[in-house]
């Protein structure tokens, strides 16, 4: 199984039905927002156990071997999705939390927060995975041992 592929994958979807359930709730429609961003909490819980299925059958570890004038925004990128993706499982848990328990004030007031750190996240997952598999030939190194 092509578990970064199924990683980046949960990340999208992830992101589409955040962008999905920010459009419902704008235009009114609470229960499809309130479906929509559980579906994208299963995504990312989904991911979580993917990428910790991946990292734990003992999966090369695939570094950056892209071309060198693209190393400094990969790395800023890889470090800034890190950094934020370790607080949005808490964002996400407390948001939806908040939301469950009628708490709309508070719930509103993270969720502005904990939207745009989320569909960072979600994005920069799929565009690492792209530059690490797709873009560049860090797979296909990481793959040969050299």
């Amino acid at each position: 199984m092509n578990l970064p592929l199924l990683n980046a994958s949960l990340n999208g979807t992830a992101g589409l039905l955040l962008i999905g359930g920010f459009i419902a709730i704008r235009a009114g429609k609470e229960k499809l927002h309130i479906r929509l961003m559980m579906f994208a909490l299963l995504a990312s819980a989904a991911f979580l156990i993917s990428y910790g299925l991946h990292h734990l059958t003992g999966a090369l570890t695939v570094k950056y071997a892209g071309p060198e004038s693209w190393k400094t925004a990969y790395l800023v990128l890889l470090l800034t999705h890190t950094v934020l993706a370790a607080v949005v499982p808490f964002l996400a848990i407390r948001v939806a939390f908040l939301g469950i328990k009628g708490r709309r004030e508070a719930h509103r007031k993270l969720a502005r927060v904990t939207f745009p750190i989320w569909i960072y996240v979600s994005i920069t997952g799929v565009l690492i995975y792209l530059v690490l598999y797709v873009w560049t030939n860090s797979w296909e190194i990481a793959r040969a041992g050299i």
